[in-house]
This record gives structure tokens, sequence and C-alpha cells, in this order.
């Protein structure tokens, strides 16, 4: 039985969520959005997103961490804001010795809805259907618990294949001190 807290930061909203697994089995914790002080400036924006991502630890005590691997947006101004938030995120995990892994965001939707190019509502839609929800989430805590749910896969997978050990296709960020 492990507990998987997968992150979809952002400067502004921070989608997070928090998924069992015990062998093929997922069972839905907790979802969320850790939303940011419009009115602050970057630095306590991202101190926010800190102190979130350590309460959640700290709350739901998860196994292992799962966080989007940055892409090129639209701005390279934009790119650099989602890459403080990824910072923080993955710095309040290593200080609470909590592994975290990475995942492209193709990969995710391929994962969970069968195809890289998947929509938001696509997304939301099946994180709704296999996590068995009552409705809908939110579309960044559904990205987030989408991002969960893919590590999942992908660890159950590499374990199937008897090279877990060895290699991780999510990359380890962080190895047991």
């Amino acid at each position: 039985m492990a507990i998987i807290l997968g992150i979809d930061p952002g400067s502004r909203v921070t989608g997070y969520g928090v998924i069992e697994t015990a062998g093929q089995k997922q069972r839905y914790i907790a979802s969320g959005c850790i939303r940011t002080n419009s009115d602050f400036e970057l630095p306590n924006k991202l101190e926010e997103i800190f102190a979130g991502v350590t309460e959640l630890i700290e709350t739901y005590a998860p196994d292992e961490t799962a966080i989007e691997k940055i892409f090129m947006s639209r701005s390279a101004e934009s790119a650099l804001k989602l890459g403080h938030a990824r910072g923080v995120a993955i710095v309040a995990s290593i200080i609470k010795s909590v592994p975290v892994f990475e995942y492209e965001a193709r990969k995710v939707k391929q994962a969970v809805v069968g195809t890289g190019s998947a929509s938001k509502p696509q997304v939301q839609h099946m994180v709704e259907s296999l996590l068995q929800l009552a409705g809908k989430p939110q579309a960044d805590a559904a990205d987030a618990l989408a991002i969960a749910i893919c590590h999942i896969n992908t660890q159950s997978n590499m374990s199937k294949m008897g090279g877990a050990n060895q290699f991780r296709r999510g990359r380890l960020v962080h190895v047991d001190r």
C-alpha cells in the first residue's frame, strides 16, 4: 500500500491529488487546489505554494510525489513562473524526505485517456471514471490526480517488467540519503 501525491504546479493555481494504491486498486483520498493571492508578488506566491505542499505532506504522509515536468508554453515568462512553482513543490517534498518523480503532460494524458493530445474535459472525465468519483473534479485537481494515476501505472508496469529497481521511467529527483 502506498500513498501518492500528484501535483499540477502553477504560480496562480497548483492542483493536488492524493491517491492510495494497493496492487491494482486505487482509492481516491483527496484533491483540490492551492490558490495564491493575486495581489502578491511572485516570491510571496511561491511561499504560499511551498506552505501548501508542506501542509499536504504533513496531512496525508505520501510515500511519493509525482509532478508534471516543465513544458515550454507560449511565453518564456510563463515557463519561468511554472518552473519556480515546480521548484518549490519539489523542495517541499524533498525536505520532508518524499521521493519526487516527474512526468511529461503528454505521457500523463496518454496514461489516463489513451491519447497524449487529450483535452482537459477528457482528463476530468477519465479521472472521475477511474477513481469512481461522484462528480468531475476541478480541472487543476483532475490534472494532479491524473499525474498520480500515471505514476502508479508507470511504477506498476516497471515492477511487472522486473526492472523497477534499476530503471524508472519517471525521473527520480531524490534518492534516499
